[in-house]
């Protein structure tokens, strides 16, 4: 895609927006409201939730006639402080038997993008072990996707003291670990720029640098993490440096709002993507 002509394609994250519903209503109001592409955090308690379930979830998103663009795999309790499972030695074993679950939905749904949360760093593990782990659980994780021309992601998060991803810099490290020792090459950035902004990044530094390696963006405003245009950072500015620079991905909506329409800064006719 050139810079002539080029428009983002915005993606509604439903584990974050919309959350007065019911989480399996929510691709419906994003269609009402105009979008007809979604993405979710982990939807499910455990990593290996039943048949029911899983139906009911591809279901809700058929009948709503959005895409699945992104799901994260199992990060375990997010709520309570946990950022991912793939560097945890005593849930390596919970997030190996999340992979195939992944990748059934994205095979039923067209979905293509994994977010692999990294994981806390945990007192009385040796960072090295962590990381050794880490890496061949991505690995893995990249080889389970792999079956259905998935990708897996790769995010640096803010407000989560031992996660220890906190630049993009810091991510495609990881990603060039893991292609390194295991050949995996179906890795991308997910570049959320509230997170890096948060952590101190310099984001437009960071799109330059690791261009080529961006396959998802996610976008909330600081501080707040609210929508665009209520905080300080410049998101027009780094949406069409992306799309200059020849992004075609998707923008996922990854914000908290309590406005009476959460997506008013957007006009109705540069919601959906086609």
């Amino acid at each position: 895609m050139t810079a002539a002509g080029a428009a983002p394609r915005y993606t509604v994250n439903c584990s974050i927006l919309l959350t007065d519903l019911p989480l399996l209503e929510r691709p419906a109001a994003a269609r009402t409201a105009g979008f007809d592409a979604v993405e979710y955090w982990w939807p499910f308690p455990t990593s290996t939730p039943s048949t029911d379930e899983i139906d009911a979830f591809v279901s809700a998103l058929a009948a709503a006639g959005v895409q699945l663009t992104g799901l994260n795999f199992n990060a375990g309790d997010m709520p309570g402080g946990d950022r991912g499972l793939v560097s945890w030695p005593e849930r390596s074993d919970d997030f190996t038997a999340n992979l195939d679950v992944v990748t059934r939905i994205g095979e039923a749904t067209g979905c293509r993008a994994f977010n692999a949360l990294y994981g806390n760093r945990i007192e009385g593990v040796a960072q090295t072990e962590q990381d050794d782990l880490g890496a061949a659980n991505l690995a893995a994780a990249a080889a389970a996707v792999g079956r259905i021309g998935g990708t897996v992601l790769v995010e640096p998060v803010s407000g989560a003291p031992r996660y220890p991803l906190l630049t993009a810099a810091d991510a495609v490290g990881v990603i060039d670990r893991v292609a390194g020792e295991h050949g995996a090459t179906n890795l991308g950035l997910l570049l959320d720029v509230y997170h890096l902004a948060v952590n101190g990044d310099d984001v437009p530094a960071a799109i330059a640098a690791h261009r080529d390696r961006i396959a998802h963006v996610q976008i909330a405003d600081a501080p707040g993490r609210d929508r665009p245009g209520t905080g300080e950072l410049p998101i027009g500015d780094w949406t069409a440096d992306l799309l200059a620079g020849g992004y075609d991905g998707w923008f996922g909506l990854e914000y908290k709002s309590a406005a009476t329409d959460p997506f008013g800064w957007l006009a109705p006719a540069d919601r959906a993507a086609n």
